[in-house]
């Protein structure tokens, strides 16, 4: 072996070795995204799960508190109509019947707002949208870390491969994927554009 061809060799050789490392480094740096990504995947299906039910539950809170101000309007209507259809009731029925209908109707405003105790039916309908809008930004965000997780995977297994062809054009499209995934992810988070087909 003569000098020139060592040292080709050896600079060859150098340039493998810079092209692993880089590589390497970019795995690492992918794989780091992919838990980051994963991460906020979980947190984005736990949080829209979470306050879809909190939804339902003051949905269904506010339906209950509807029926029982209908059923307590229906029953002032029918007292209301008791001593009004029946002359043959004393003045103090009436008056009972009367101040019993009038309880029922302050009975059932009062279900319509209650500030102090946030159980009226205004406040249980801001809860309900509230978390509705929370679970609706938390399935916004869930595609993008879905398509971010995919994408961070397959950098990471075409730069792989890259290392063990040695082939460098594996590696530019690895590194591409994953730059679009590491995007994603970043949207994902804050969902700085809205993407169509997304969501």
């Amino acid at each position: 072996m003569h000098a020139d061809e060592a040292t080709e060799f050896m600079e060859a050789e150098k340039a493998e070795d810079r092209f692993k490392r880089r590589c390497a480094v970019l795995i690492s740096i992918f794989a780091m995204l992919l838990a980051i990504t994963s991460l906020g995947g979980q947190n984005a299906a736990k949080e829209a799960t979470m306050n879809n039910i909190m939804a339902a539950n003051y949905f269904s809170f506010y339906q209950a508190k509807n029926i029982r101000q209908t059923d307590l309007n229906i029953a002032a209507n029918e007292f209301e109509l008791a001593w009004a259809s029946n002359p043959a009731l004393s003045d103090d029925a009436k008056a009972a019947l009367a101040a019993k209908a009038a309880d029922y109707r302050r009975t059932a405003a009062r279900y319509e707002s209650e500030p102090e105790t946030g159980e009226g039916k205004k406040e249980l309908m801001a809860k309900a949208r509230e978390h509705e809008a929370v679970r609706d930004r938390a399935m916004q965000q869930d595609p993008y870390f879905d398509y971010a997780e995919a994408l961070l995977q397959i950098a990471i297994v075409l730069i792989s491969v890259a290392i063990v062809a040695e082939v460098g054009q594996l590696a530019w499209l690895g590194g591409l994927l994953g730059l679009i995934g590491g995007v994603l992810m970043l949207n994902g988070y804050f969902l700085l554009v809205e993407i169509p087909g997304f969501g």
